[in-house]
């Protein structure tokens, strides 16, 4: 049924009405901690190496560990001669989980903007929460242990995993329109850091039964949100009857359809179009831009390569941090692991201040590199951080602010405004691949960057991995 273009305009000329709906809390919400849950996941791996290194390796060489007898029963796990080859083990699982979910964010972006956004998120979530459920329980239940078992589940994983993001990225895209978006999304990407934090606690809570039963809460909860999305999660305002949102607002103008035809005409006046809510289910609707017409939109590649330096830094604050407490100041883990939440804190912070910042100056790109010149100069000052608790966590939380809040700004609402720039007038077919190609490509710096860090730790020390984060 015909919409006249007055009534079309209506929802559009009170975006912020629009934007309170209990539709776009709901979308808010589920995107949120389906994210979350599949980095809690993540981090789950993190909190238990040290409980998995002591079962793949013999109890005698663990001064901590009584001897059990009989002893071909209690040691029937053995991988590795000694805790060091497992934890190299453990490493590398690591780096090829990156490597994995980085070649997998190209390939879901672009299944993403080609299926339905919601089956593929939930397909991932579920699958994911199968696949680590093998890995970490299943197989201590059925006492199997295989190297090589465990690092093609990994990869499985990590190519699981990967199709989180750019659908989660791109169903906020297609909810909240570009007024506002710095902000919405830089609070909302705070999912990765409560995602750790989830995964911490659920660790920490059925860690003392075993390893396994870690795994099994984790998984059991991510399968649990992988249900619920399919069955709540509405992937764009349509699916409601609502109109969708513009990719730009100018002064004095209202929000444009964003999901209209590619090659579109502008010049024809909006009253002598058609609107119908079942449009979309027409052929005339535009096809998912391939990936490399992706790769040649305006800002995507520069972007792509300044989140690639980015990550690098953030995640391997995200792997060495603790170490790093512990290692240089002697502190205990369990106190370095709380210490660590602080660059976290600070990320959350800065990404919500910076990305409100950007929508207020209408630009993201300046706000960035401010952020990014501070950032030289925290750490530069973290490198040489005293001996002091507090003082370190004040100069940790002021390093994430600078350095977390352009991370998560590219990551979300600036991967947003590429998938949805004036060349793309469709949400959907372009959000996904693009945010892929970002995310991905900040992936693979990440992946590399895991094995610099200890390269340059190892030969060099501390303070030269701390210039090699200034370079980045």
């Amino acid at each position: 049924m015909a919409v006249p273009g007055s009534l079309r305009r209506q929802p559009a000329n009170r975006g912020l009405v629009s934007h309170c709906t209990h539709h776009h809390i709901v979308v808010f919400l589920l995107t949120f901690f389906s994210y979350s849950l599949l980095h809690a996941s993540r981090k789950t791996f993190s909190n238990v190496k040290v409980s998995i290194s002591g079962q793949w390796t013999p109890s005698c060489l663990n001064s901590t560990a009584p001897e059990l007898q009989p002893y071909e029963l209690w040691n029937s796990s053995h991988l590795f001669p000694n805790a060091e080859e497992a934890t190299l083990f453990l490493g590398t699982l690591d780096t090829i989980f990156l490597f994995s979910y980085a070649v997998g964010l190209f390939v879901s972006g672009i299944v993403g903007d080609r299926l339905n956004l919601r089956w593929v998120l939930s397909f991932g979530m579920c699958s994911s929460a199968l696949v680590e459920f093998s890995f970490g329980t299943l197989t201590e239940w059925l006492h199997f242990y295989n190297k090589w078992f465990y690092c093609c589940l990994w990869v499985v994983n990590g190519l699981l995993q990967s199709t989180g993001w750019p659908c989660v990225v791109a169903v906020m895209g297609n909810w909240f329109g570009k007024a506002g978006r710095g902000f919405v999304f830089g609070l909302w990407s705070a999912c990765a850091s409560v995602g750790n934090i989830l995964g911490a606690f659920l660790a920490s809570c059925v860690l003392k039964y075993g390893y396994e039963y870690a795994f099994l809460v984790t998984a059991s909860v991510q399968f649990a949100g992988g249900v619920i999305v399919f069955f709540g999660l509405l992937t764009s305002p349509k699916e409601v009857g609502l109109p969708e949102l513009g990719a730009d607002e100018g002064e004095g103008s209202v929000e444009e359809d964003a999901n209209r035809p590619l090659m579109g005409n502008d010049d024809v006046d909006d009253d002598d179009q058609n609107y119908s809510i079942q449009a979309t289910d027409n052929d005339d609707q535009p096809k998912a831009i391939g990936f490399f017409q992706a790769c040649c939109l305006p800002g995507v590649v520069l972007y792509s390569l300044a989140y690639a330096c980015l990550k690098l830094v953030n995640y391997s604050f995200f792997f060495w941090l603790p170490f790093y407490l512990s290692n240089n100041f002697g502190w205990k883990e369990a106190e370095a692991d709380q210490l660590s939440i602080w660059y976290d804190v600070g990320g959350i912070i800065g990404g919500t201040i910076q990305g409100l910042i950007s929508d207020v100056l209408q630009k993201r790109a300046p706000v960035l590199a401010v952020s990014l010149l501070f950032a030289v100069g925290s750490l530069f000052g973290y490198s040489r951080s005293p001996n002091s608790k507090s003082i370190n966590a004040v100069i940790m939380a002021i390093t994430g602010f600078f350095i977390g809040g352009p991370s998560n700004m590219i990551s979300s609402a600036i991967s947003a405004d590429l998938g949805r720039q004036d060349l793309v007038k469709g949400s959907s077919e372009a959000l996904a691949t693009v945010t892929g190609i970002v995310d991905g490509t900040g992936s693979i710096g990440a992946a590399v960057g895991q094995y610099l860090v200890s390269l340059i730790q190892e030969n060099l020390g501390w303070m030269w991995v701390f210039y090699f984060f200034i370079l980045m």
